[in-house]
């Protein structure tokens, strides 16, 4: 077996996504990380802006990059990231050991939003960082969960719903497809084509009356 076959195995297939649609999620990423930034600053110090913008851009690939994922939805992403911050915070003012705080808070919010059927990814990293993020966020206490976090979800959450849903080829959240798919649309669309299919045309009538 060649060396480029034996790196085919293990690596990504090629991908069916076109440059224009990379580029599109590449720039809505950049202005909501932008617009997370500007928010943020107006409620943290500097040195914790890295910690909480990072939870927040692992989330931006997510909405932007593959909006219809089921971790990408708006139920996972605001429940998973409030619940996350909830948990993490609760255990930073239990546990004194950062080691053992900074464990328990990313295993316990892990099953909070299984439970919940709100499983995002970033939302681990919301729990670590109320635990390791420094004063300027422990000391915030549950407020973190509304500022930054609440105020950063809504932010980044109108964003993701204009650009997913002005775009021809996208639609956020998932549901919207099932609304604009209808069963009255689709019982509208299946009776034109029956009707279109029973219809006599005039080809027809005229090859008639011709055999005749």
């Amino acid at each position: 077996m060649s060396l480029i076959k034996i790196i085919s195995l293990f690596g990504p297939k090629p991908s069916a996504v076109s440059i224009n649609e990379k580029l599109i999620s590449a720039l809505a990423g950049l202005l909501s990380i932008a617009l997370i930034m500007l928010v943020s600053k107006q409620f943290l110090a500097p040195e914790a802006l890295p910690w909480v913008v990072a939870s927040m851009g692992a989330s931006a690939v997510l909405l932007f990059a593959v909006p219809n994922g089921p971790l990408s939805q708006p139920w996972s992403f605001v429940v998973g990231h409030l619940l996350s911050a909830f948990i993490g915070i609760s255990v930073a003012k239990l546990v004194n050991d950062p080691l053992i705080a900074s464990s328990l808070a990313v295993s316990l919010a892990i099953f909070a939003m299984y439970l919940t059927s709100s499983l995002h990814p970033p939302g681990g990293a919301t729990a670590l960082t109320a635990v390791v993020g420094g004063s300027a966020i422990t000391d915030l206490g549950y407020w973190y969960m509304l500022t930054p976090i609440a105020v950063n979800l809504l932010v980044m959450l109108v964003w993701a719903l204009i650009i997913n849903n002005i775009l021809t080829q996208r639609h956020y959240p998932n549901g919207i497809n099932k609304i604009i798919d209808s069963p009255a649309k689709t019982t509208i669309k299946n009776t034109i084509e029956t009707e279109q299919q029973n219809s006599i045309r005039r080809s027809d009538l005229h090859s008639a009356l011709t055999e005749m």
